[in-house]
């Protein structure tokens, strides 16, 4: 009868009589097709009925319409979207959008790096019926820039599945994230970058230095500025020196480069352990980029500025680029660099994780980072 209502195999729909269906939601596409002028979707799915659609629907040749059907205990799939879609975001990222079809997007709302809670993001995936999908940990983005995109997949959902969803993402805390959300997009500071280029043949003018504009560029492409570049030969007491001179010129990112490796004049790695550098990480699980350091400086309040309470100490990060930075368009330190300017503090561990994905395959043309270098 055309008249009878009855259930659709497919869950959480019905099959209703077109002239019934006014203000209902449609549970699928319809495709209209015009000789020559037209082939598409005249009604999409998620459309809600109205009056002036019962005439066009009957010219398409269709009496029943399957129409969704939501009970109490579930959701309609826009609907858990937007909720699983809240409750993955943290902090710097946003929603673009209304949900369309179950799916909604993540977008960076600032520029920074995104940072992904990958154990929690796989035990999200692991419920069923809700994913979600981000591009890389670790990636430098652009405000605005998808960074995720999740979505329910069945036309209805249990709400316990997208509470258990939700809860699943809010528990999701891991030591880098530090509010709720799988998914953030942290901010990077504008440093203020202090450089000794160590080497004597650098010093003395036996070769012309390279270092200076290649660090220069990369400093000054996330809005930083450089302090100082200074050039020592190999001698520790020097290169002290001139690491507290831009300390104290307001330096609070330091960089060395040469003198990583472990010839007998290379002393790089002994002036900064000097200097009373302590977290000293010597080598990194990335090529290029085998003989990198990283170690934190505890600095005190800078010169000219009030100190009214406890003396209050601030890590100073050092980074220590080894020759294959000269040589090599995208090394370890672009790996490192953006992390360390989001204030993540760098240690044997974060070196060591780089091993998988750090091996570069040195492609005649870079397009980094639109590559596998550096991605976990």
């Amino acid at each position: 009868m055309c008249d009878t209502l009855h259930e659709s195999k497919i869950t959480g729909t019905r099959s209703i009589p077109v002239h019934e269906s006014v203000g209902t939601v449609l549970a699928h596409d319809i495709t209209e097709i015009r000789q020559g002028e037209f082939k598409g979707p005249a009604f999409k799915k998620g459309h809600i009925i109205r009056e002036e659609d019962v005439c066009h629907l009957q010219r398409l040749g269709k009496e029943h319409l399957f129409v969704l059907h939501v009970a109490e205990d579930e959701m309609h799939e826009n609907d858990a979207a937007y909720a699983i879609a809240k409750a993955l975001m943290g902090d710097g990222v946003a929603i673009k959008g209304e949900p369309k079809e179950g799916k909604i997007d993540l977008i960076a709302a600032r520029d920074g790096i995104l940072t992904i809670d990958r154990d929690a993001l796989v035990q999200f995936n692991l419920l069923g019926e809700v994913m979600c999908a981000t591009l890389h940990d670790n990636m430098v983005v652009k405000k605005g820039q998808t960074v995720a995109g999740t979505r329910a997949i069945p036309l209805v959902v249990k709400r316990s599945t997208v509470d258990e969803a939700v809860n699943t993402a809010r528990r999701g805390q891991g030591s880098r994230v530090k509010s709720q959300g799988v998914i953030q997009v942290k901010e990077l500071r504008k440093p203020k970058a202090g450089v000794v280029i160590i080497g004597n043949e650098v010093y003395h003018g036996r070769i012309k230095d390279a270092f200076a504009p290649i660090i220069t560029k990369k400093i000054e492409e996330f809005g930083g500025e450089m302090v100082g570049v200074y050039y020592a030969p190999d001698d520790k007491a020097f290169i002290v020196e001139r690491l507290r001179e831009l300390l104290n010129a307001g330096a609070d990112l330091l960089i060395t480069t040469g003198g990583m490796s472990v010839d007998p004049d290379d002393v790089t790695r002994f002036a900064i352990s000097e200097l009373g550098a302590t977290d000293i990480s010597y080598g990194s699980a990335v090529l290029p980029g085998a003989m990198f350091l990283v170690a934190y400086l505890q600095q005190g309040p800078k010169r000219g500025t009030l100190d009214p309470g406890p003396r209050t100490l601030y890590p100073v990060p050092i980074l220590g680029i080894p020759a294959c930075g000269m040589y090599h368009k995208t090394t370890i330190f672009d790996l490192i660099l953006p992390r360390v300017l989001a204030g993540e503090r760098i240690g044997r561990r974060e070196l060591a994780a780089l091993g998988h994905g750090g091996l570069c395959m040195n492609c005649d043309v870079c397009r980094y980072p639109v590559c596998p270098f550096g991605k976990e």
